[in-house]
């Protein structure tokens, strides 16, 4: 679990215990911003609900089924939020991406200069031909990212989702090897 992305504004690891009062406090920050599209982030989000997310995360390198990494700025080491490859189905080498970039540092292009990092992770080291993006479409932010980075729109997918108990359609797109710019 010694993976680290990085380039001159971020610094891309996976999550350590360490990690649990910096991230939470980037968490409870944004959590109006978050709530809305990421439903584990809800109000009584709680340093024990992070503390079994980093389990779960460090277990998931150990055993391939998901590649989730905290974010860091590098000049301060603030933590700035997370983003991972999960969903991973092996025989078809895909994964989905998610991310998320805590309050006070979005407008940054953070979530972006990630998404691309994870993204040349993804299809170097460990042989994706595929990442899909998925955000609910009025998700405007996430869909940003994912054309900034090269991802290609390719449709809204009918309840593609499930949040807050509810089914929701999802803007779908997609990275193949070569897609990313910058």
């Amino acid at each position: 679990m010694a993976t680290v992305l990085q380039n001159d504004k971020i610094l891309l690891r996976p999550h350590q215990v360490v990690d649990i009062e910096p991230l939470f406090a980037a968490v409870r920050e944004s959590i109006a911003e978050i709530s809305p599209w990421l439903p584990w982030c809800h109000a009584a989000f709680s340093k024990d609900e992070l503390a079994g997310f980093i389990e779960v995360s460090r277990n998931g390198w150990v055993d391939g089924s998901q590649y989730q990494f905290a974010i860091f700025d590098m000049a301060s080491s603030t933590a700035l939020g997370g983003i991972s490859l999960n969903h991973i189905a092996k025989s078809n080498r895909l994964a989905n991406m998610g991310y998320w970039v805590r309050t006070s540092a979005t407008g940054r292009g953070i979530a972006t200069e990630a998404a691309r990092l994870v993204a040349r992770y993804g299809f170097g080291e460990l042989g994706l031909t595929r990442i899909e993006i998925a955000a609910i479409p009025e998700n405007v932010a996430s869909r940003r990212v994912a054309e900034r980075v090269g991802a290609k729109f390719e449709a809204v997918a009918r309840n593609r989702m499930v949040m807050h108990g509810r089914a929701y359609d999802a803007a779908l797109y997609s990275l193949v090897p070569g897609d990313v710019v910058g």
